[in-house]
């Protein structure tokens, strides 16, 4: 293309450099395909759906077939923090990708590696269709890859990364916030949970007036019940 602009006129040539320069300039995996998926909670009434470290979602069936990617590209979970979302900037080769001891720097990082062909549609089989985020206690948080514990109650957002040897090509929504349960009671996933405000309220403080009134008569109660006891042995 260089040689085809020398032999050019100096005018053509002049208007022709600009777009070489800016054809050099650009960097691979800038315009990432969208996929109109927004990664959503596993539904029904699923034991563990959200605990204090792990929440699991639906499995994107179906939702990578029409895009220009193989069955070995891999497609990727990114985890971030509800607020570290929109600085998310999607990593153009392997030793880029950001693994769970990034996440207090970054706010986010990728998990959860699998592939089209694991993503297939169609109706789903006996097993389970759910990915868990966090549910990989035995891996090292600076493993790539690594599903390690969520670090606290969040609020957390993700999405999918579709990659390929030729960086990150494409990718999905980011989903809506999640909370992570406090405490020991149910918390609705997906929502901050409101066990604390509970546990405050419920936690012994100043006694109030119909609380006081119980417990005087209780006490003439017992104070008569003495009194009785006592007469009756002493008349015995």
């Amino acid at each position: 293309m260089l040689g085809l602009a020398m032999g050019l006129s100096e005018g053509q040539s002049g208007l022709l450099m600009p777009l070489l320069l800016l054809l050099t300039c650009l960097q691979p995996g800038i315009g990432l395909e969208s996929i109109s998926y927004v990664p959503r909670l596993s539904s029904g009434t699923l034991a563990g759906k959200c605990t204090q470290s792990t929440f699991t979602l639906e499995q994107p069936r179906g939702r990578f077939r029409h895009l220009n990617i193989s069955d070995l590209d891999p497609i990727w979970l990114v985890v971030a923090h509800s607020n570290a979302a929109q600085n998310f900037t999607a990593p153009q080769r392997l030793e880029d990708i950001p693994v769970p001891a990034d996440f207090s720097q970054r706010g986010y990082y990728l998990t959860l590696m699998a592939n089209r062909a694991l993503y297939q549609g169609g109706q789903p089989g006996n097993q389970l269709q759910v990915l868990r985020v966090g549910n990989d206690t035995s891996c090292s948080p600076t493993t790539r890859g690594c599903n390690h514990p969520l670090p606290g109650p969040g609020p957390y957002r993700v999405k999918f990364l579709v990659m390929s040897d030729r960086g990150s090509v494409a990718e999905t929504e980011w989903s809506s916030e999640t909370h992570l349960k406090q405490g020991p009671a149910p918390a609705a996933c997906g929502s901050p949970s409101r066990h604390s405000a509970v546990a405050l309220q419920a936690t012994p403080g100043p006694q109030g007036a119909g609380t006081v009134v119980i417990i005087a008569i209780l006490s003439v109660l017992l104070t008569v019940l003495l009194t009785a006891l006592l007469t009756l042995l002493i008349y015995t």
